[in-house]
């Protein structure tokens, strides 16, 4: 980049002490492009048109910086896609970053640890958008009784066993699971069947043993099992041994989880299919808090659409009436909905030669195109929420059905 003169280099000092002061950041811009630095423009553009999407000036300015004509292109001319690389490369950053292997091989993940511990995040219960029911749960069942040591003392609350989480698949069971560590300020084991099982009699027992322990090392640490229905599979029906003893080791884990030796091991476990889960692994004092974990509720669906639509660009977006259309929507489906709706943009750019913004057209086109990936899961839950709803165990889910009329 050439140098700055005096005032540009005053100008960008200015825009950083005020970012979101929209006016100075264009007049930064047209001084840029003026003195030749085209990239540097369209990235002050860029970034103005996401404080001010409607903003005349940022989107002549943005057209002037990419060399866009005022009219439209007489022709379909050939989408120069280099130039467009270049011309965002400030702008974007890289999706994925890969960290080469050094010389001597240090970075190798050979050579990684065996348990991929995570330090304690940021992430916390306040960062999960609505799901308040969800929220209220967890307080009452998890949270408020590690919080106030003298009060569980007072009512005899004991801290024995664990929580699951069930639900239909993409609501977000993991990234809750991970808000609850930050809330308790606990690193993070995520274990999934692929950690545990081994093709070696003995090691799958083995390997479940080692995780508690990195965690029980890593105190205060929530363990989480991912697809608890693989892991904790009923015995019944499985028909190999060494699944069966997989089983049988989870459970003797998960009796030690009050003794002085795990001391601050927390123990969450999620599934789609709770009804395949070991029934022994539910008995009081291990997996014996169960949450429902639904599709997001509409401040879920604001913030997830919030969430994916932060970094493109967007113009006119009414989150309002999106919210509305994508009732049902999965977390995921959420997700596929806007990628979707970049696509579209990024296809009708590429076209017709021009670079235009996501819109409400693109976003509710996409939306109308995706199926809910919830709607399966309920047709199977509603099985077992009528004929296998013994002790209440699926009270919560049956609520919801008759709610949404699905019962």
């Amino acid at each position: 980049m050439p140098d700055d003169s005096p005032l540009i280099q005053s100008l960008r000092t200015a825009v950083a002490a005020a970012p979101a002061d929209v006016p100075l950041r264009l007049h930064l811009a047209e001084l840029l492009l003026n003195a030749g630095q085209s990239q540097a423009a369209v990235a002050e553009a860029a970034v103005a048109l996401q404080h001010a999407p409607g903003d005349a000036q940022a989107r002549d300015l943005m057209a002037r910086a990419m060399g866009i004509p005022g009219q439209p292109p007489p022709a379909r001319p050939a989408f120069d896609w280099k130039a467009a690389q270049e011309q965002v490369g400030d702008v974007v950053p890289p999706r994925f970053v890969e960290a080469p292997v050094r010389a001597d091989g240090q970075d190798d993940p050979g050579d990684a640890d065996a348990w991929d511990v995570e330090k304690p995040g940021a992430v916390r219960l306040a960062d999960v958008g609505g799901m308040q029911d969800v929220k209220d749960r967890l307080e009452a069942a998890f949270l408020a009784p590690l919080r106030n040591p003298e009060l569980r003392k007072l009512y005899g609350k004991s801290l024995r066993g664990g929580l699951l989480l069930y639900g239909p698949p993409g609501c977000g069971k993991t990234f809750i699971a991970r808000a609850v560590a930050g809330e308790l300020g606990a690193a993070f084991l995520s274990v999934s069947v692929n950690d545990v099982l081994d093709m070696w009699i003995g090691n799958s027992e083995r390997n479940m043993h080692e995780i508690f322990e990195t965690a029980r090392r890593q105190a205060p640490c929530v363990v989480f099992l991912d697809e608890l229905d693989a892991l904790g599979a009923k015995r019944s029906r499985t028909a190999h041994s060494g699944m069966r003893n997989t089983v049988n080791q989870l459970l003797t884990e998960l009796d030690g989880i009050d003794a002085a030796a795990n001391e601050g091991v927390f123990v969450l476990a999620a599934t789609n299919v709770p009804w395949d889960v070991d029934n022994a692994l539910r008995r009081p004092g291990r997996l014996d808090r169960t949450i429902l974990v639904l599709p997001p509720d509409g401040p879920a669906r604001e913030a997830i659409l919030r969430y994916h639509l932060r970094d493109r660009p967007i113009e006119n977006v009414d989150l309002g009436k999106l919210v509305k259309v994508t009732d049902g929507l999965s977390g995921a489906d959420l997700a596929h909905l806007c990628d979707a709706a970049a696509e579209r943009a990024l296809l009708d750019s590429a076209r017709t030669g021009t670079v235009r913004l996501i819109g409400m057209k693109d976003l509710l086109a996409a939306a109308k195109d995706v199926v809910p990936s919830a709607e399966p899961w309920f047709a199977s839950a509603r099985n077992v929420a009528m004929f296998a709803n013994e002790g209440g165990m699926y009270d919560d889910l049956v609520a919801y059905l008759k709610k949404r009329r699905k019962l």
